[in-house]
């Protein structure tokens, strides 16, 4: 049975214009944060993969926070818009002084253009104090929090040097939810040493997480990341754009059906990128995807069901 805005899945749009009545853009801002992984405290190299805590297309946020929205606003401007999630995309959004988080988030959400902001952070960067703080806004106006977790798999983590165990994730969705905040969850399909198997046993754990949303990321190799000296010595291979299809099609009949779906894959900036290469054709993917699962007749959650049915 199909969604019912028609789709195969539960999207992020179809969401957004239940919950707003109409179409709402999302503005990657960059506020100025770090990581763990960079800072010295966990490391200084960051996780492999990452080479520069994916914000390309994130607009810096200096004094005035306003400004940046408005410019921020810009970019999206041929498209209409007249409501916005304002998302902190790069690096850690939680890792700071909670008093500069409170005076950032508060003003961002003060904007009568902004409906919801969005922190993109790490399970192990949220102190009790940040949560009271994002609990609070959250009573303002809808705020969620969007999780690196990437695999389950503790050999590939430690590959990737995400840098905290799974079992600092579970707990940090227990925390959010506890305090009434929604939880979108980020995984990256094609790890290096991960089978389809693999994958889908990382999808099916985020859907029994209690997660509302998950981001599907396609593993890119970018100039500047020890992931692209790995690759250059051929210790691994990237998808093509039909394997990365059928894993894909996997993970999403493995994950709830009333799971929010808020990507399905993802673009790095063309001038870093290294492999896969035919992922730069954004819009050609995402046609080819939509082919696919017509032609699979691929359906959301159809997985997660039959196995619940089961028990």
């Amino acid at each position: 049975m199909l969604k019912p805005d028609g789709c195969r899945w539960r999207s992020l749009n179809a969401s957004l214009r239940e919950q707003f009545g109409e179409k709402v853009y999302k503005l990657a801002l960059d506020g100025g944060f770090t990581c763990p992984t960079r800072d010295g405290t966990l490391g200084t190299r960051g996780c492999s993969f990452c080479d520069g805590g994916s914000g390309d297309f994130s607009v810096p946020v200096g004094e005035d926070v306003f400004a940046a929205i408005e410019a921020a606003k810009q970019l999206v401007a041929a498209k209409g818009g007249r409501k916005y999630i304002a998302y902190y995309q790069r690096f850690s959004g939680t890792y700071a002084p909670p008093d500069r988080l409170k005076t950032l988030y508060a003003e961002t959400i003060s904007h009568p253009e902004v409906v919801a902001l969005s922190v993109g952070t790490r399970p192990d960067c949220l102190p009790d104090e940040v949560l009271s703080l994002l609990s609070g806004l959250n009573r303002i106006k809808p705020v969620w929090v969007e999780l690196g977790l990437q695999t389950v798999h503790e050999q590939t983590a430690k590959a990737i040097r995400r840098g905290y165990p799974l079992t600092v994730f579970d707990d940090a969705v227990k925390r959010l939810h506890a305090a009434g905040i929604s939880v979108v969850v980020h995984m990256i399909i094609g790890l290096p040493g991960e089978t389809l198997e693999m994958a889908v046993e990382t999808a099916r754990y985020i859907g029994e997480s209690g997660a509302e949303g998950i981001k599907f990321q396609l593993l890119h190799v970018l100039e500047g990341t020890d992931l692209a000296e790995d690759y250059r010595k051929g210790l691994f291979r990237t998808l093509s754009l039909e394997e990365y299809i059928r894993v894909l099609e996997q993970c999403l009949e493995a994950v709830p059906p009333d799971m929010v779906i808020h990507r399905l894959t993802g673009d790095g900036a063309k001038r870093g990128l290294i492999a896969p290469l035919w992922s730069a054709d954004k819009k050609h993917v995402l046609n080819e995807i939509r082919r696919a699962f017509e032609r699979d007749n691929v359906m959301q959650g159809r997985a997660a069901v039959l196995s619940s049915d089961k028990e």
